[in-house]
């Protein structure tokens, strides 16, 4: 009896103590800390990074290669205006430190995914086949900023401190095969009228997987596009995928106007102030006069007598002098982005830079949406596809349809021959005060161009394409412009010691530091496969040999 009492008695104290180290659990909990989160909260946050309004996923101009804002460093970069003041910034390619921010990125994306399957979704389902889309993008920028990345190890937990590096072919292969099965996944979801994608936190597209499935088969077009070079590669096979695309509309649906673009629109939200259009009234005092336009651009379109110059910039008034009609092209004038800063903030002081037109650029806070996927570029990627031979079609009506998108997006209707632009006069200082100024534009007449109209030589038309891509990307598409320069030479980008590296516009970012740190052997082994002779700016990755 004696020896049962004993057991009652150490069962009871074994009982006694799992109770007790309950309650030191539960009170060891941070309810403010939880373990897990809703994926719709997830998804939020992923759309946000991508949008460049984001924490983790903002460029800031220096170091990263994330989601890019409007007016952001990637458009310095692209040569589309420069910053003449120091304080502000600069226009050096500082690409000698990149980061690998991007990983924390997918690694959410990973985690939504686990979120919701925990939560009893299947396998297939609108969380998992957006997660796709992530992986795909955030690695296409990797790939194309760096060349070799850390891919097939890098969102495994256990050996996230020293993952090795991918070969650049191989992630190319990856963001395919990515996009390939989310449109698949996309399709049957749609099939099944699934509706679990959370529209509020779905701030780009509320919800709408077809518009999400369109929008992924239009970006594999551009990673298509981005790997002309190595059309003949076997294990990519570019044309054939290209054709399938443009061949089966049913089974690859594309965007079919601009309506459809994957874009973020800014809003004023009065409290929400992160969301706000980063050129806007708040600022215009301190940073209107520091932002001038840049010469690759400008030139671009005063060239061809484009009259989107008249819209996105303003003359440089020390040229216009006493004519009262400012609307002529050679009285718009950008800077080197080459240029020396001094020289540079000097010559705007005395109007002999044209400045980012004040009144579409600084007049609210919601300004233009940032398109970071969108149907303009869609029809120039589509034209150049078919003029290298990868599918039937006419590349001409895809090349004028994208540039009539440019037009109208910038309110050019090209049916009409009368139009009227707004400067801010030279010595006013405020938005409220920009002036009238009628011009004319004929769209047939600028088409006609030698210059402009498709050439039925492939070499021409390829660079006609490219030009008329950069023009329409002009504050959106992210790193875009500068990829196709680097791919094409078009248009020319201008070096100079404004630049740093010597002048010369790199043609790649270095790896972080961190990974020479704390990844120091798999670093080493990535720069040996490439063939760098060092992790400088200039070394030529496979993309572009």
């Amino acid at each position: 009896m004696k020896q049962v009492k004993n057991i009652i008695l150490v069962i009871m104290g074994g009982l006694w103590m799992v109770s007790c180290n309950k309650q030191i659990q539960e009170k060891q909990a941070d309810p403010n800390n939880p373990t897990t989160v809703p994926p719709a909260l997830v998804l939020g946050t992923l759309l946000t990074d991508i949008s460049g309004t984001g924490t983790a996923g903002r460029l800031s101009g220096t170091n990263s290669s994330e989601g890019v804002n409007s007016w952001d460093g990637a458009h310095r970069w692209n040569q589309y205006h420069c910053s003449n003041y120091d304080y502000y910034d600069n226009n050096i390619y500082a690409w000698t430190n990149g980061s690998f921010d991007p990983y924390l990125v997918m690694k959410n994306a990973v985690q939504m995914e686990k979120e919701n399957s925990t939560r009893g979704a299947p396998v297939v389902n609108p969380y998992e086949a957006v997660g796709r889309f992530v992986r795909a993008y955030y690695y296409y920028n990797l790939t194309s900023m760096f060349g070799d990345v850390p891919q097939t190890e890098a969102l495994d937990v256990a050996i996230t401190q020293s993952p090795a590096y991918t070969p650049q072919e191989q992630v190319f292969q990856y963001v395919l095969a990515q996009l390939d099965t989310a449109n698949t996944d996309f399709a049957s979801l749609i099939a099944s009228n699934d509706n679990s994608l959370s529209p509020s936190q779905d701030i780009m597209y509320g919800g709408n997987l077809a518009l999400w499935q369109k929008m992924v088969n239009t970006f594999q077009l551009r990673v298509l596009v981005a790997l002309s070079n190595k059309a003949s590669d076997p294990l990519l096979n570019v044309p054939a995928r290209f054709a399938a695309i443009l061949g089966s509309p049913s089974t690859y649906p594309v965007l079919t106007g601009q309506a459809d673009d994957y874009k973020f629109v800014y809003n004023p939200g009065n409290a929400n102030t992160y969301s706000t259009y980063p050129f806007n009234p708040s600022n215009f005092g301190s940073i209107a006069q520091r932002f001038n336009m840049a010469d690759t651009y400008v030139k671009a379109l005063t060239t061809l007598n484009d009259a989107r110059v008249f819209v996105t910039c303003e003359p440089a008034w020390a040229y216009v002098a006493a004519d009262p009609n400012p609307c002529k092209y050679n009285y718009f004038v950008g800077a080197s982005t080459g240029l020396p800063l001094a020289l540079m903030y000097a010559a705007a002081g005395v109007d002999s830079f044209s400045f980012i037109n004040r009144l579409r650029y600084y007049s609210n806070f919601t300004g233009e949406p940032n398109v970071l996927v969108g149907y303009k570029e869609m029809c120039f990627n589509i034209a150049e596809g078919i003029t290298r031979g990868w599918a039937t079609g006419n590349a001409e009506t895809w090349y004028k349809l994208g540039i009539t998108e440019s037009m109208a997006f910038y309110g050019i209707d090209v049916t009409k021959t009368s139009f009227t632009a707004y400067f801010l006069p030279k010595g006013a200082n405020s938005v409220t005060q920009v002036a009238p100024y009628p011009y004319n534009f004929d769209f047939t007449t600028y088409y006609a161009q030698p210059s402009v109209a498709l050439s039925p030589v492939p070499a021409t038309a390829i660079n006609q394409i490219v030009l008329q891509k950069y023009i329409a990307s002009f504050q959106n598409s992210g790193y875009e412009s500068y990829y196709n320069w680097r791919r094409t030479g078009v248009p020319a980008f201008e070096g100079g010691s404004g630049v740093g590296n010597n002048g010369i516009v790199p043609i790649r970012w270095a790896y972080p530091v961190t990974e020479q740190q704390q990844n120091t052997d798999n670093w080493k082994k990535a720069l040996t496969a490439q063939g760098f002779t060092q992790d400088d700016l200039n070394q030529q990755m496979w993309l572009l040999k």
